[in-house]
């Protein structure tokens, strides 16, 4: 029977592998973990270490699986979102900066005030947030990651509406 002599992590390098997936940069994780004190080849080669190495995996891996779920999240709204803030907005005469900030203002792409004082407002497309979602099928390809398929289908759905 094979023992197990994977080491733990101390917390300073727990702490280094999350600031190093955050930043990419070998020598700011170090620094931000309170392993300042090493030389930054020191910091190099913790990333040599195998307990380190997998902690960074794991972490990278987690942190793809998050981002998918955002993804979903943003689409959702864009697809369900409400837009009375929206409309608020538009016939709102004065509005202070604080309720403006209380705003949900999440559909909108693109605000405009034209000269004459009018307000034109666009929204992210409903239907289209909705075959992202659709595309975002987590069980629909197993040979790559399912954010970067839904990023792929994504870009290649912009190709084809440039076009």
């Amino acid at each position: 029977m094979k023992q197990n002599t994977k080491r733990r992590l101390t917390k300073k390098e727990r702490n280094f592998c999350y600031y190093y997936i955050n930043t990419g940069n070998v020598k700011e994780a170090s620094m931000l973990s309170g392993l300042q004190n090493n030389s930054e080849q020191d910091s190099i080669s913790l990333l040599s270490d195998e307990a380190i190495k997998e902690e960074i995996q794991n972490l990278y891996e987690d942190k793809k699986k998050n981002l998918l779920y955002k993804a979903c999240i943003g689409y959702e709204r864009l697809a369900f979102g409400n837009i009375t803030d929206a409309v608020k907005l538009i016939y709102s005469e004065k509005l202070d900066y604080k309720a403006l900030e209380e705003m949900d203002l999440f559909n909108i792409s693109e605000i405009k005030k034209p000269k004459d004082g009018a307000m034109e407002i666009k929204f992210f497309d409903r239907i289209k947030a909705l075959e992202k979602l659709e595309q975002v099928d987590v069980g629909q390809r197993n040979d790559i990651n399912p954010f970067y398929y839904a990023l792929e289908k994504g870009i290649e759905s912009l190709n084809k509406t440039e076009k």
